[in-house]
Order: structure tokens, then C-alpha cells, then sequence
């Protein structure tokens, strides 16, 4: 990938950034976790550095009726000069550009308001290309969808990666070349899309734990009582994954029970029991591990209550260790910790996250090659 970084000047040149700030806001049209905005500020900041006018596009929301009015708002107290267009009509975008002078911005209204963006349309994506000079990607997060702003526009133009999908990539790589000891950590509950990993990372981690409704699954391929806990069935390659004695499952759990929260041993869940998370004498066999290891990698909560991932969040600040970070869930607890400069790095993806461990790259990375 070609790095903005090589750029040396954008005097007269105007920058077409694709940046994720799909942020969680409040009825109070607040915003809840500026994390992904913040990781993009020092993309933007070198691009107007070299004298560049900058048009950034974005989505909030998957179906596109959200406003990115409150993102408007928060880069304004953040002391950025220009404009928030929010009319999505081709005309009015381009006099908007048009009239954008070096050191400004112009935010665009919701790209996926338009729905020629996941239909990765040609004309929209040559609609949005004609509006600047180079393209920027520094949207990471977004970078597994084939849609028009990921995959369409930067075939029709000079492109250019961003410092925040950069570190991204250099960062995630280290679980491709892992160092040894590697510990995995995996959570969540969608087994499909985490299955790739487990099978992947089985391989070349030295340690795996799972948490989450991924463990219950495995625990009731391994013949225990899972009770009413959320879980899967018809799992290609289950069997072996559970037999897989790099696997560590939960020793003990958190069940509830009549509207009550219970510590157990896995050995004596019952058939009305609901794991909700892992138990503390679970966390305390995984600690030697965490301890050894010199790379961790961990994606996805641990539970549907956050005790037990606040509890690793913990234990993992004090590693020496290389600790990586990714998922939605897990990020969120980590900006409402305020812990991210705890950890060696923390990604702002989720879904992107996770095809980019287990695929070694992404649509809109390949793009850019």
C-alpha cells in the first residue's frame, strides 16, 4: 500500500477521506465513544499539514438515516475549520467542495444514505472519485465491505492508505508471525464467523482460551450440562476442535437462575441454569499463561455481563507482554475503563477485526496494493 506518508505536498489538491465514524450517540445526540474519531484525527491532521482540502465521507448506522451532525460538532470543538454538508444531493456536495479553501474540511452527510453505496455502484463510485485529487482509506473498520467508498473509488484514482489503517495492519500482523508464547483469546457468540479463527489460531497459537457462548458450544460437545446457555449446533469440525487439548474451556462459571447470578463449577450446571460468564477460579488458571506469554491477541466479551472481561482487561494491563485488542464489545469497556494506552494495541474494527486475522488481509486493503 501506498502511504500518505509519501506524499510531500497537497498544495491546490483536494483529499477524498473515507474514515469510520460510526460512533455510539445518545437520544441527547451526544456521542457516547469518541475512540474512532480520535484514531483518524492524525490522518486528518497531516493531510491538511501539507496544505490539503480535505472531503470526508463516512457512514453511522447500518441503513443510513442517522446524521453525522454530532461528529460535525465534536471535530468543530476540535478546532477544525469547514463544513458539514447535509442535503446529499450531488450538486450542492460539489459546490461544497468547490468552495473549500487549503486547511478544511467538508464532512458529507451519512454515505450510506445513498443507496448506490453497498451496491458498490460504478457511477456513484465515479460521482465520488470526481470530487477530489487523491483518495485516502484510513477506515479499517469498514475495510471487509465491497461497498462504492471502500472498494469502488479507489479504482479510479491515486490511493492512498492513512496512518490509522497503517497501524492497523502492522499491528494485527504480529498474529500472523506470532511470537512465542502466543496466547489466543477468543469470545463472543457467533460461532460461524469466529470458527475461521479457532481453526486457524489452534494451529499456531500455543494456547487458546474461549470464552463466551463459543465455550458453551464446545463444553457441550465435551459432554457437560450447559443448561438454557446460548450455544450452537451443526458445527462443521466441532468434534475436533473440542477434543483439541490446546482448547482450555472454562472451569467454572457464572449461571443465572431465578433472576439470580451463581458461582459454579462447570460439573454442576443445571438443566435451568444460563452461563452468562466465566468464574474467577477459570481466570486465575489462565494467568500463568498470560504471565509467560510475550503475544496476546483477544477478541470478543467474555460473558453477557462485563465482570469477567473488566477482570481480564486487569490482568492483561499487567502483562509484559505484546497485548492486542479488537472487537466492539471489548473496545467499548476499554473506553469507558479510559485503559487503551494500557495495551499495546487496541483496534478499532469488529467484523474487520476478525476476517483480517483469519484472511490475512481485506477487500479494501487489497485494493490498495
Amino acid at each position: 500500500m501506498k502511504s500518505i506518508k509519501s506524499i510531500k505536498s497537497l498544495k491546490d489538491k483536494t483529499v477524498l477521506l473515507r474514515a469510520d465514524f460510526n460512533v455510539p450517540i445518545n437520544k441527547d445526540g451526544k456521542i457516547e465513544d469518541t475512540f474512532r474519531i480520535d484514531k483518524t484525527l492524525p490522518t486528518l491532521d497531516h493531510l491538511l499539514k501539507l496544505g490539503g482540502k480535505v472531503v470526508i465521507i463516512s457512514h453511522l448506522g447500518d441503513d443510513g438515516s442517522e446524521t453525522l451532525f454530532p461528529v460535525a460538532q465534536y471535530l468543530a470543538k476540535k478546532k477544525y475549520k469547514g463544513y458539514f454538508d447535509a442535503n446529499m444531493d450531488a450538486m450542492d456536495i460539489q459546490q461544497g467542495v468547490d468552495e473549500l479553501q487549503a486547511g478544511e474540511i467538508l464532512l458529507i452527510e451519512n454515505i450510506r444514505g445513498f443507496d448506490e453505496e453497498k451496491k458498490n455502484d460504478i457511477k456513484f463510485a465515479g460521482f465520488l472519485a470526481s470530487l477530489a485529487d487523491i483518495y485516502v482509506n484510513d477506515a479499517f473498520s469498514v475495510s471487509h465491505r465491497k461497498h462504492a467508498s471502500i472498494v469502488g473509488v479507489p479504482k479510479l484514482m491515486p490511493s492512498y492508505a492513512g496512518l490509522q489503517l497503517e497501524e492497523e495492519v502492522r499491528n494485527l500482523n504480529k498474529a500472523l508471525k506470532p511470537k512465542h508464547p502466543f496466547l489466543f483469546i477468543l469470545g463472543g457468540a457467533k460461532f460461524d464467523t469466529k470458527l475461521p479463527l479457532l481453526k486457524k489460531y489452534v494451529d499456531s497459537a500455543d494456547a487458546v482460551f474461549v470464552g463466551g457462548a463459543l465455550a458453551n458450544t464446545l463444553l457441550k460437545e465435551r459432554g457437560f450440562e450447559i443448561g438454557t446457555s446460548l450455544s450452537e449446533t451443526g458445527v462443521k469440525g466441532l468434534k475436533a476442535l473440542a477434543k483439541n487439548p490446546k482448547i482450555l474451556l472454562p472451569m467454572d462459571v457464572i449461571v443465572e437462575n431465578n433472576k439470580k447470578y451463581i458461582s459454579t463449577e462447570v460439573e454442576e450446571i443445571i438443566a435451568d441454569d444460563c452461563i452468562v460468564d466465566i468464574g474467577t477460579e477459570t481466570l486465575t488458571r489462565i494467568k500463568p499463561l498470560i504471565e509467560k506469554a510475550k503475544l496476546i491477541v483477544w477478541n470478543g466479551p467474555l460473558g453477557k455481563i462485563d465482570d469477567s472481561t473488566i477482570d481480564l482487561l486487569k490482568l492483561l494491563a499487567k502483562s509484559k507482554a505484546e497485548v492486542i485488542i479488537g472487537g466492539g464489545d471489548t473496545v467499548e469497556i476499554i473506553s469507558q475503563m479510559k485503559m487503551h494506552k494500557k495495551f499495546t494495541f487496541v483496534s478499532t474494527g469488529g467484523g474487520a477485526t476478525l476476517d483480517y486475522l483469519a484472511n490475512g488481509t481485506l477487500p479494501g486493503i487489497q485494493v490498495l496494493k
